[in-house]
């Protein structure tokens, strides 16, 4: 068994579970994965703390420092720090990441710190024309109460 964070272009993010990577694929390309939040089936995975271990015919090591509760740990709290620096420093432009990134790339914004969501195409976009970024997951925005 293996547990992808996954995340929609509407920013929810959220776990799907499934036998071994080959199954995620297959689903992911089949549009079965829909959002449970707006039912969209524009998901992609994002970058995950946590590391399994699987047996089967789906195995992949386990990276160094990754297994026991020490280590995920110090993951979880590197993860919490980074994604705290990220919110307090880096403008919120959801959907529209690649967009405002392209803008800046080519000029007609001035640079700044953003993040966002983007869908794998438009990633593709970025990377085509030479635009490094960093996908790091981050927490589901919890509902202010009225």
């Amino acid at each position: 068994m293996i547990v992808f964070d996954l995340a929609c272009v509407c920013g929810y993010q959220f776990e799907g579970w499934f036998q071994c990577r080959e199954e995620f694929e297959a689903q992911s390309k089949s549009q079965m994965l829909l959002c449970p939040e707006c039912g969209s089936d524009n998901i992609h995975k994002i970058l995950s703390p946590v590391a399994a271990v699987r047996s089967g015919a789906c195995v992949s090591e386990v990276p160094d420092g990754a297994a026991g509760s020490a280590g995920n740990e110090r993951i979880a709290s590197t993860l919490a720090r980074l994604q705290d620096y990220v919110v307090k420093n880096f403008e919120d432009v959801g959907t529209k990441l690649a967009e405002e990134t392209l803008k800046m790339h080519y000029g007609v914004e001035k640079a700044r710190n953003i993040r966002g969501v983007a869908t794998e195409d438009e990633e593709k976009v970025l990377k085509s024309e030479g635009i490094k970024f960093l996908k790091i997951p981050m927490p589901v925005k919890e509902e202010e109460p009225n």
